[in-house]
C-alpha cells in the first residue's frame, strides 16, 4: 500500500482577495486586500538587495449608454519592497513612509492589506446610478536594474500581475 501526502500548492502571483470602496463622512476610501506570493527568481533576486516596486492602480467610471464612460477617478499608489542584508530586515515604502519587517512573510501581509484615502469626494456618487470600480496590483518592472528589465521580458519568473478585480457600487 502506497501512501502520498501532497504538499499545499504555493501559486505564484497576486489574487485579490476583496476590495469596497467605503463611504466616510469626508469622501469614499478604498480598503482592498491581496494574496500575494512571489516566484522563487523574484524572492531570491530580493534577498540579494534588489528592491521590488509593486503598483496599486484603481479606476471608478460611470457607464453611460449614450456616450463614452466617464472616468470619475483614478489613483495610483506604489510599494516599495526590500531587503537590508546588514540588518536582516525587509522594509515595505509607501510614498516617505516606511516600516521594518523581521520575516517576508511579515513584509507581504503587510503589503497585501491596502486602504487608499479619499478616493472620491463626498456627494460625487449619485445614488440613482450605478458604478464600476477595477482594481489591480502588479509588480512594476519598469522599475527593476537594467539588466532585470531585459531579463523581465516574456519571462514568467520576473513578472507578477493580479488580473483587474471589477465590481460595481451603488450608493
Amino acid at each position: 500500500m502506497w501512501l502520498f501526502t501532497a504538499a499545499p500548492a504555493r501559486a505564484d502571483g497576486i489574487e485579490v482577495k476583496k476590495a469596497a470602496l467605503v463611504a466616510a463622512e469626508d469622501g469614499y476610501f478604498l480598503e482592498a486586500e491581496f494574496d500575494i506570493a512571489l516566484t522563487p527568481t523574484l524572492e531570491d533576486a530580493l534577498n540579494k538587495g534588489v528592491p521590488l516596486y509593486f503598483l496599486l492602480e484603481f479606476e471608478l467610471i460611470r457607464p453611460r449608454w449614450y456616450w463614452f464612460n466617464e472616468k470619475l477617478a483614478n489613483a495610483r499608489q506604489q510599494y516599495r519592497l526590500s531587503y537590508n542584508a546588514l540588518t536582516r530586515q525587509y522594509r515595505v515604502g509607501v510614498g516617505t513612509l516606511y516600516q521594518n519587517f523581521g520575516a517576508l512573510p511579515e513584509a507581504l501581509a503587510f503589503l497585501s492589506r491596502v486602504r487608499l484615502p479619499e478616493i472620491v469626494e463626498a456627494g460625487a456618487l449619485g445614488k440613482d446610478a450605478d458604478y464600476t470600480a477595477a482594481l489591480r496590483m502588479r509588480l512594476d518592472s519598469s522599475q527593476l536594474p537594467r539588466p532585470f528589465q531585459i531579463s523581465a521580458v516574456g519571462s514568467r519568473d520576473w513578472s507578477l500581475s493580479s488580473d483587474w478585480h471589477r465590481w460595481t457600487i451603488s450608493p
